[in-house]
């Protein structure tokens, strides 16, 4: 290790992690049922021309194309499930993409953070529908939409819509599906029904919102009317969220950041990794028991997670922000793994 390549985030050393050498052989993360192979390197067929620079957020549609979400080229690549792309859109649009959703009739929701709006759009990138006013922003902690979102979900049973309003806000406001405010509800804090940076949401097939609270731990789940029903602790900081059906059976996919502090950069079940739960909060699976890393089988810091018809996991993580951008010199990081499950 380089001594003068040495660099502290979070007050951690990550130049020993980052630039370690990549584990030889197959990586297989999971335990049980739900285990994954995982290669370690960006997936996705990128041409010099086209990078991630960091990829925020990836959402798969009803015919398994993998929409990622990013900071790079072009703000919206999709690929098909193989890696191949299929298609851009986005360039000129965003300020700060932050969370993509894909709703049943496979619409397209992006969140963007630095403008504080949410908008729909077709698969082939066609505007349909912008909540929020671009460029203009509530006051911060107002409660009013937007001051700085993060990501939507979509009730599948009717449409309506959820946006965690995350960053500048601590609140969760849903809408109608054609976009007509209903009303919101959480405040900044640690009790049941606050948050401190709503950063991620899903729905269920039941209709109940999981919330995932970053800084307090913690999912919130709620029902429609934003009533407060539990909560899941124990996570590092829930990032990301999503819930799918893997043969059959409905899981709650969460990605979490890392956990540690200072010394804890070489602690174990800190995070970052992904955690697989099923509707009663059981763990079933933890993906990722060391410290953040390049090595195979190893995360960065998850922002975003989806999941396709076969079970496998995407993962996207915002690298460049937390790690790349702040090392000497500066340098684009992997920011999209894919998780391939084992079995049927």
């Amino acid at each position: 290790m380089a001594e003068d390549n040495e660099h502290w985030e979070y007050g951690l050393r990550i130049d020993e992690h980052i630039n370690s050498e990549k584990q030889m052989g197959e990586i297989i993360l999971g335990e049980g049922p739900l285990q994954y192979t995982v290669d370690g390197q960006n997936w996705g067929g990128l041409s010099e021309q086209i990078v991630y620079k960091e990829a925020t957020s990836v959402a798969v549609d009803s015919a398994d194309n993998v929409y990622v979400y990013n900071r790079g080229t072009v703000p919206m690549l999709v690929f098909n499930s193989d890696g191949v792309l299929i298609d851009q859109w986005g360039d000129g649009i965003f300020k700060q993409p932050h969370g993509v959703t894909i709703g049943p009739e496979d619409h397209i929701y992006c969140v963007d953070n630095g403008d504080h709006t949410v908008r729909k759009f077709t698969k082939k990138g066609r505007l349909l529908l912008t909540i929020g006013n671009p460029g203009s922003h509530s006051s911060r902690m107002s409660g009013e939409p937007f001051n700085r979102p993060t990501h939507v979900a979509i009730d599948p049973n009717c449409g309506d819509l959820y946006v965690s309003d995350g960053y500048g806000n601590a609140r969760v406001h849903k809408y109608t599906s054609e976009g007509k405010f209903l009303f919101s509800w959480g405040e900044s804090g640690t009790d049941p029904g606050q948050f401190n940076i709503v950063h991620n949401i899903a729905v269920d097939s039941q209709g109940l919102v999981y919330v995932a609270d970053r800084e307090n731990h913690r999912i919130q789940i709620f029902n429609c009317q934003g009533e407060f029903i539990t909560q899941w602790v124990n996570f590092s900081r829930a990032a990301a969220i999503c819930i799918s059906k893997v043969n059959g059976q409905e899981y709650v996919f969460v990605g979490e950041y890392f956990g540690g502090i200072a010394a804890n950069d070489i602690g174990s079940k800190l995070g970052p990794r992904v955690s697989i739960l099923d509707l009663e909060g059981n763990v079933i699976a933890r993906l990722g028991r060391e410290t953040y890393g390049s090595q195979t089988g190893r995360f960065y810091c998850p922002h975003g997670i989806s999941v396709d018809s076969r079970g496998d996991i995407y993962v996207a993580e915002v690298s460049w922000s937390d790690f790349g951008s702040k090392m000497s010199p500066p340098r684009e990081l992997r920011s999209l793994q894919k998780l391939t499950k084992i079995g049927g």
